[in-house]
């Protein structure tokens, strides 16, 4: 069902609606691979890192927009989100003349300035990369909030980041914790080394000659 702004919309406006609302799913190749990307914006922006956090949107960003052939865009995160009477902004995406859209997402609450959840970021990230996509993958001459829109964002969510509570607060990223246990197991193997090596020195100690009598 359309949502409530679709009575007001023209004819032309209600056929680019129908034309987003109709797709609802968007396959993007190699999703598995840009995990270590999606762990690395974790990290920046549980670390609190602006330009970490920048970076790390960027790059995803590029690499999502590559898989699926389409131009890139350049991508700013900023600090707190602006805020008025309707609410507080979370991203924004912004089609220049003569210039890559501008993709801006923000990365901390208007009122209280905390860094909001790595789900509420990453949501925010992919729909204004939706955006850019109704424009540049589907060729639509505007790009309105359908359920369509929603469910395609959603769709690339489920596929970039398919165990959420991975990213919750409190536990480490995919990616993080794999490096870790790879450098604790290679310690405990270096430990379990050196311990098999005293034992073997101990037990050839007892049967070292003291001398020659």
């Amino acid at each position: 069902m359309p949502f409530a702004y679709y009575k007001r919309l023209s004819a032309k406006q209600r056929r680019i609606y129908d034309e987003s609302d109709a797709v609802v799913r968007i396959q993007l190749p190699g999703a598995e691979k840009m995990q270590a990307r999606v762990a690395a914006l974790a990290r920046a922006l549980r670390k609190s890192d602006r330009k970490a956090t920048e970076q790390a949107s960027r790059q995803l960003t590029e690499a999502i927009l590559k898989a699926l052939g389409v131009a890139g865009v350049r991508v700013r995160v900023l600090a707190a989100r602006p805020s008025h009477d309707w609410g507080e902004l979370h991203g924004l995406y912004e089609p220049e003349e003569g210039r890559k859209p501008l993709l801006t997402v923000w990365m901390r609450t208007a009122q209280r300035r905390q860094v909001v959840a790595f789900k509420t970021f990453m949501r925010t990230l992919l729909h204004e990369i939706m955006h850019h996509l109704d424009y540049e993958l589907f060729e639509l001459d505007d790009s309105y909030h359908t359920e369509g829109f929603y469910k395609r964002e959603s769709s690339l969510f489920r596929q970039l980041v398919p165990d959420p509570s991975l990213y919750e607060e409190g536990t480490t990223p995919r990616a993080t914790r794999r490096s870790a246990a790879t450098s604790e197991g290679r310690t405990r193997r270096k430990a379990g080394a050196k311990r098999a090596a005293r034992k073997t020195a101990a037990a050839e100690q007892q049967h070292l000659p003291f001398g020659d009598s």
